[in-house]
């Protein structure tokens, strides 16, 4: 099939590229020229694995093109997926203004029939919303459908979830944009769930609160378990046994963040409220997920008792291994309230570096992790990067002042780390 992707961000550039890897003709577009110039010379903005070797391959077979015009991108295909940014608004409330600019072009450059898909998150009725866009600014009276496909890639394996996901949700209004977009999907023999526009698009934001939940939770169960010196590791392991609750997503810490997560509970809660429902459920996860940063703060200081003029080494800066990404990422605000406290920040990470520089002020970057933690008086981990677990402990205890780990992500051994002379905090471990 001929197919424009709209946005070329995580979710779109991964998109287009298994698009066009399962034999599609595919042009990708966004409105950043650098990076579609940077696209075009074969850089890629994003830290994904796989990616680049990916673009590579489809760009030398002609399967993938980028450019920075959007008419062409509709000339070109028959299929558009929608996959620009819905930033959040200062209420939480999911900002659709890339969402309304893009259809409104699609519109004025529609010529003959196009399936518009919306890939984006968006709130429940934007499909709606869309549709009512084209129908107003197109030109002419150009037959069209709207469709709703909600992506549920992970960062840092979002390749092999495009290419061997548990679902695909569409949601349609049409027989011919059923028929299109089941003929597309089929090559990945997933299963397919066809609902309505509206389901599918709380689909994709019950999914991602519901994910959220289960993390807020084994985190609350940590802090009962620090409080009576259980281990939270193995209520986690006991509870995750129970095939009705699974495992995944029940790793407690110093919360989640990266764009999904956090926007889509924020947006969540958003359109419940404007439809007359209060979801204190959500209210909550928020409220725990938030707390996570200040407790892991607290642990510092108790650790070090003063954290002024301390030296502090901060290993992982992005919200998750495998990803370069630092969008709502827990180590901005733990590593801003140590600053604020007076503490100086030595930080690592493996990928994350060239982001955090914009984020993240006086801050000393540092060439690896045994560069961060030489002369700091406590090291933090933020990021469970594999990395980080092979470290030799032995260097690193004779580069620190003094041998003190806080592990907000729980990957060292409490035991091992004692018996190896650290002084050693974890989340929700005795």
């Amino acid at each position: 099939m001929k197919i424009a992707v709209i946005g070329a961000g995580y979710v779109g550039l991964v998109t287009a590229t298994c698009f066009a890897d399962l034999g599609n003709e595919v042009i990708c577009n966004d409105i950043d020229k650098d990076k579609i110039s940077k696209l075009n010379r074969g850089l890629i903005p994003i830290y994904e694995p796989g990616l680049e070797d990916l673009i590579k391959r489809n760009r030398r077979e002609k399967r993938i093109s980028f450019t920075f015009s959007l008419k062409e991108a509709v000339d070109k295909s028959e299929v558009i997926f929608i996959a620009v940014g819905t930033p959040p608004k200062v209420n939480g409330e999911a900002d659709l203004t890339y969402v309304e600019n893009v259809a409104r072009e699609i519109a004025r450059f529609m010529k003959s029939y196009r399936l518009i898909v919306e890939k984006s998150t968006v709130p429940v009725e934007t499909g709606m919303w869309i549709k009512h866009t084209l129908e107003s600014y197109a030109r002419k009276k150009v037959k069209f459908d709207v469709a709703s496909n909600p992506e549920f890639l992970r960062e840092g394996s979002a390749i092999n979830d495009f290419m061997h996901p548990d679902r695909v949700v569409i949601g349609v209004e049409s027989k011919k944009a059923k028929d299109i977009l089941l003929e597309l999907y089929k090559p990945l023999n997933a299963p397919i769930l066809v609902t309505d526009m509206k389901s599918a698009e709380i689909i994709k934001h019950a999914s991602n609160s519901y994910l959220a939940t289960k993390i807020s939770f084994i985190n609350a169960i940590a802090n009962i378990c620090e409080k009576v010196g259980a281990d939270v590791e193995k209520v986690a392991e006991g509870v995750g046994l129970d095939k009705r609750i699974g495992k995944g997503f029940l790793n407690a810490g110093v919360g989640f963040g990266g764009f999904c997560l956090p926007k889509d509970i924020e947006a969540f809660i958003c359109i419940s409220d404007k439809l007359g429902y209060e979801f204190e459920l959500l209210k909550a996860v928020k409220k725990i997920n938030d707390s996570q940063k200040m407790l892991l703060v607290n642990k510092i200081e108790k650790a070090i008792w003063n954290i002024k003029d301390k030296t502090i080494a901060i290993l992982g800066l992005s919200f998750k291994p495998n990803t370069d990404d630092m969008r709502f990422a827990p180590s901005i605000e733990v590593i801003n309230v140590l600053q604020r406290e007076g503490a100086n920040i030595r930080a690592y990470d493996p990928q994350a570096m060239d982001r955090a520089r914009t984020l993240l002020k006086d801050v000393k970057f540092c060439v690896d992790s045994y560069d961060a933690v030489k002369g700091a008086d406590c090291v933090v981990i933020l990021t469970e990067w594999n990395e980080f677990k092979q470290l030799d402990m032995a260097k690193i205890k004779k580069l620190l002042r003094q041998p003190l780990i806080v592990d907000g992500r729980n990957i060292y051994e409490p035991k091992k780390m004692r018996e190896s002379g650290f002084k050693y905090y974890s989340m929700g471990r005795a």
